[in-house]
């Protein structure tokens, strides 16, 4: 087994010191690629999801609402496995940002998705993306939150 990184956040004035949730090792089944061998029957995916939270209320409150429930998270996972229609790696770790930061609330996110086993003289192969929620009233505005924007409105974005 190949050691783990380890995780760490700068902290700065800016940005207080954050508390994490995670899964490990989720494992689940899902249609993605971009060659014909892999479009017609689901293969094993392993996500990791390090999501960050600036110091959890659940700390003082002791309730599960206060924080990233990271039961929710993994049905949230599973049922992105069974609906998404992406292809790459990279643009399926970016869903799981979105979900995290838009859905769960997170400020910082760390997702890895692994294909193990992809090729015979390879353990895994996969992506690791690290993405920070917007500021509050920036102009910068991620992609799950402007589909969601022109949702509200009534309109729905078309093709990928």
């Amino acid at each position: 087994m190949l050691p783990r990184p380890s995780i760490t956040l700068q902290t700065t004035a800016e940005q207080p010191p954050m508390d994490l949730i995670f899964i490990e090792g989720f494992t689940g089944q899902t249609v993605i690629g971009i060659h014909e061998s892999e479009l017609h029957r689901p293969q094993p995916l392993v996500i990791d999801v390090h999501a960050g939270v600036p110091h959890a209320r659940a700390c003082e409150t002791d309730r599960i609402g206060d924080t990233i429930d990271y039961g929710e998270v993994r049905l949230r996972l599973q049922r992105l496995l069974v609906e998404h229609r992406l292809q790459m790696l990279e643009a399926f770790a970016e869903a799981i940002a979105d979900l995290l930061i838009g859905e769960f609330g997170a400020r910082w996110v760390r997702v890895k998705v692994v294909k193990p086993r992809k090729f015979d003289d390879v353990q895994a192969v996969g992506v690791q993306i690290e993405r920070f929620a917007p500021e509050a009233g920036s102009a910068l505005i991620g992609r799950g939150a402007a589909v969601l924007q022109l949702i509200g409105r009534g309109m729905v974005p078309g093709g990928r």
